[in-house]
């Protein structure tokens, strides 16, 4: 296949050269930062999970000027040093531990993902540049090419030879995949598809390298042969020759500067009437043979399109991942000054450092909670991956629930980033608010993460509708509220015995009957909403503005579940910790997650008769206790997360 004319390669970074290293081949690294004790290094074991040793060495790789975050005298400046930084990247060659071991990867794709993940370390501009080459780009060539374009590109974009872009979003449609407007249309008497721009809003925008840096990109667009139209497939368009000059009939405009992650060269690109050979189009679900005709395995337009999109999960897998990556960062900073900063004084005239104020403590030690239960959830959602390749797929069942998962977490982590971001930035003062602390780079550039990868709102939707999409292996159609019992049956029977009595309280600083409240307000949501979907279905109203009226429910039982999920998720986590007194603490951050889940979700308890109004007000008091009883180990709570010293504040500026 020839898909474009091969550009230059770039320069290696001197003095490495990595033509043939790898991750296993790479140097020792400089040891990690001391932390303040043992308790702290368990706590680390414990949250890093079955990939500790590769975080481990990712925290000494990454400690490296190269790779700490950098004030900027222009966007330019920004482009060179996170294009550099690419190489540098690329020399360490953790790139290839999620692609195929018959092409130069190590086909560990759980690993893949922790190494974006501890990208968010440091300038998250790399940690986009990198997820756009090697998996976006990369990671479509791969899960939606076959062999010939494998052999062709995989080496070549692993090693940086191909740089390339992933234009799926189009002005006019973003989330609405399906509905994009890009056109390629199978001409047979060349062979060739014609990639085609109708109008403005079918240009491809904010797409990452497009502007300056990409070769070559996976174009998503309405495929036509023979008159009919088969819906959303991928096929590989030249954006740029060796040169690097633009083909003709691409058009490339820059999008201009951005309210972060300027580092990432992000580009409009439109195409009038581009021809590239049959072979581009990627066809691992579909193929187009030399007459025009069409066939697939997966008889469905809307089947074969979901399980093409299926097929990307990975993305948002890392940018969930990142996200918390960079709020642990933010609250590092934040809680190290609240434990040094001192304002007013005792009636002994003391002064009190901005930690030992309870509304300080309320401010950030949620939020810290939080983020360790998010941290566990994403960790059984990384390890759902252990055992795959590039050359497998989950059962059809189990990949469902991977991409429900996936879109929850983003979700849910990406949101917490941009509140505790914003949290930190504030309980930090001024001090806070000057770019040499960090916090204003971390909110501007996590601030799209809610956005990109996926609406946060649009994705809770998917979640809801996987919820009541789960009934359908057991019952024919949503006549029955079986769907709520399938959804969470297991766990409501394990959960039910706890729950107390009618007209008894619940003891909401009991564990099990913690989860036991919240396990029984998912089954109430889910269920109320299976009833609303039945009845939209089976009235003669309007079925779009039935199922409209339904969203906020949607959402809310997304989110309840979500909720269900991390409370979960850190139960299974504290199991697995081996270190007792580490589980100890483990424990105490995890009752101060659940009782402040509880008292934010109190009104629902109280709406629906599931705690007195006693029990709601002494939530208060609960997470007030709980705020004051981890106080003492906030310190090493957070050096846990083992942030290099150097990536806690910006290096200085390009010249």
């Amino acid at each position: 296949m020839s898909t474009t004319t091969s550009p230059p390669r770039p320069t290696p970074h001197e003095p490495d050269a990595p033509e043939e290293r790898t991750a296993s081949s790479a140097p020792d690294a400089p040891a990690a930062p001391a932390l303040r004790g043992p308790r702290a290094e368990a706590l680390r074991e414990a949250l890093d999970g079955d990939r500790h040793a590769l975080r481990e060495r990712l925290r000494r790789e990454l400690d490296a000027d190269w790779f700490a975050p950098r004030l900027h005298t222009d966007d330019e400046a920004h482009r060179v040093h996170t294009l550099d930084g690419l190489r540098r990247l690329a020399a360490l060659g953790h790139q290839r531990l999620g692609f195929d071991a018959r092409h130069g990867g190590h086909d560990d794709i759980d690993g893949s993902v922790v190494v974006y993940e501890m990208l968010g370390l440091g300038d998250l501009s790399l940690m986009v540049k990198a997820g756009v080459q090697w998996g976006l780009f990369g990671g479509a060539v791969q899960a939606l090419g076959t062999t010939r374009h494998h052999e062709e590109l995989l080496r070549a974009l692993m090693d940086l030879e191909v740089l390339g872009c992933f234009a799926m979003t189009e002005v006019g449609h973003g989330s609405d995949v399906q509905g994009l407007r890009t056109t390629a249309t199978y001409d047979p008497s060349t062979e060739e598809f014609v990639v085609h721009t109708p109008d403005a809003d079918a240009e491809k925008t904010y797409i990452g390298n497009a502007a300056r840096d990409g070769h070559l990109a996976v174009v998503f667009a309405q495929l036509e042969t023979a008159g009919e139209r088969h819906g959303v497939h991928a096929l590989l368009v030249p954006l740029r020759d060796r040169d690097g000059s633009v083909v003709p009939g691409v058009r490339i405009t820059d999008n201009g500067h951005k309210a972060g992650l300027n580092g990432v060269d992000n580009g409009r690109i439109a195409f009038d009437h581009v021809r590239v050979p049959r072979t581009a189009l990627l066809d691992r679900f579909a193929d187009v043979a030399g007459d025009g005709t069409y066939s697939s395995d997966i008889e469905s337009s809307a089947a074969r399109f979901f399980t093409t999109i299926g097929a990307l999960v990975k993305g948002r897998i890392t940018i969930g991942g990142a996200a918390a990556t960079a709020t642990k960062v933010a609250l590092v900073i934040a809680l190290r000054r609240a434990e040094e900063r001192a304002q007013f004084r005792r009636p002994d005239g003391e002064e009190v450092v901005l930690l030992d104020y309870l509304a300080h403590q309320r401010r950030l030690l949620p939020a810290l909670a939080r983020t360790y239960a998010l941290s566990f959830a994403q960790s059984e959602l990384v390890a759902g991956l252990a055992g795959t390749t590039a050359a497998t797929r989950l059962p059809e069942h189990e990949q469902r629930r991977l991409e429900v998962h996936a879109a929850g977490l983003k979700a849910a982590t990406t949101w917490h980033a941009t509140t505790t971001i914003q949290a930190c930035r504030e309980a930090c003062g001024g001090a806070g608010y000057m770019a040499e602390s960090r916090l204003p780079g971390l909110r501007a550039d996590t601030d799209v993460f809610t956005t990109f990868e996926g609406d946060n709102t649009v994705l809770l939707q998917l979640v809801a509708k996987g919820l009541l999409a789960a009934y359908k292996d057991r019952v024919e159609d949503l006549d029955t509220l079986g769907l709520a019992r399938t959804v969470v049956s297991g766990l409501f029977d394990r959960a039910r015995h706890v729950l107390p009595q009618p007209g008894r309280e619940p003891d909401v600083t009991d564990r099990a009957q913690q989860l036991a409240l919240l396990v029984d307000r998912e089954r109430h949501v889910v269920e109320g909403l299976a009833r609303r979907v039945r009845h939209a279905r089976s009235g003669d109203g309007d079925a779009f503005e039935a199922t409209n009226a339904a969203q906020p429910h949607m959402l809310a039982a997304a989110r309840a579940h979500l909720d269900r999920v991390q409370l979960e998720a850190f139960v299974t986590g504290i199991e697995r910790c081996e270190d007792a007194a580490a589980a100890a603490v483990l424990e105490q951050v995890c009752d101060l997650f659940a009782l402040s889940l509880l008292e934010q979700e109190k009104a629902w308890f109280l709406e629906h008769g599931r705690m007195s109004g006693a029990t709601a007000r002494q939530l208060t008091r609960l997470v007030d206790e709980a705020c004051g009883a981890l106080r003492p180990h906030a310190r090493e709570l957070v050096d846990a997360f083992g942030v290099p010293g150097r990536l806690l504040q910006v290096a200085g500026e390009d010249a």
